[in-house]
């Protein structure tokens, strides 16, 4: 089985723990997983295939992602691909888990940098145009009153 398949299947059990997925010297999120992580650490997301998101790290920083997960109270779990996917940690904060809490932060904020990104590459591929440099004006006059 793919790891995607996997982790779909324990986050239907677990869907609001972050799983890492232990992968050679590296840890592994996806889905809504990625999205927390890459909020809190400013790990890149990559798109694996449509709609799906991964961010990784190296195995040197898993302290430290664990340290920040318990901080901030929200349940994790460790899973290892060459021992079939058996989990090798776990923290659970019952009903303190703030992991529904983190993700909409998170997803606001990758909203908000899509929607930047959007305009940013308007301005760009118009920035020949009259309209643009208009347009670039009032937002000019907007930001800097």
């Amino acid at each position: 089985m793919s790891v995607l398949t996997i982790i779909k299947e324990v986050k239907e059990i677990h869907p609001e723990v972050v799983v890492l997925v232990k992968i050679g010297k590296f840890y592994n999120v996806y889905l809504k997983d990625a999205y927390i992580i890459s909020y809190l650490f400013g790990y890149k997301l990559r798109d694996m295939e449509k709609d799906v998101k991964s961010a990784g790290f190296p195995e040197v920083s898993l302290k430290r992602v664990i340290a920040t997960l318990e901080n901030k109270k929200i349940d994790y779990m460790i899973l290892d691909r060459r021992n079939n996917y058996d989990a090798d940690g776990k923290f659970e904060n019952g009903n303190l888990n703030k992991y529904n809490e983190i993700y909409n932060k998170a997803k606001k904020h990758f909203n908000i940098l899509a929607r930047i990104e959007n305009i940013s590459n308007y301005l760009h591929n118009n920035m020949n145009k009259k309209e643009t440099l208009n347009i670039l004006k009032r937002m000019e006059q907007i930001i800097y009153e």
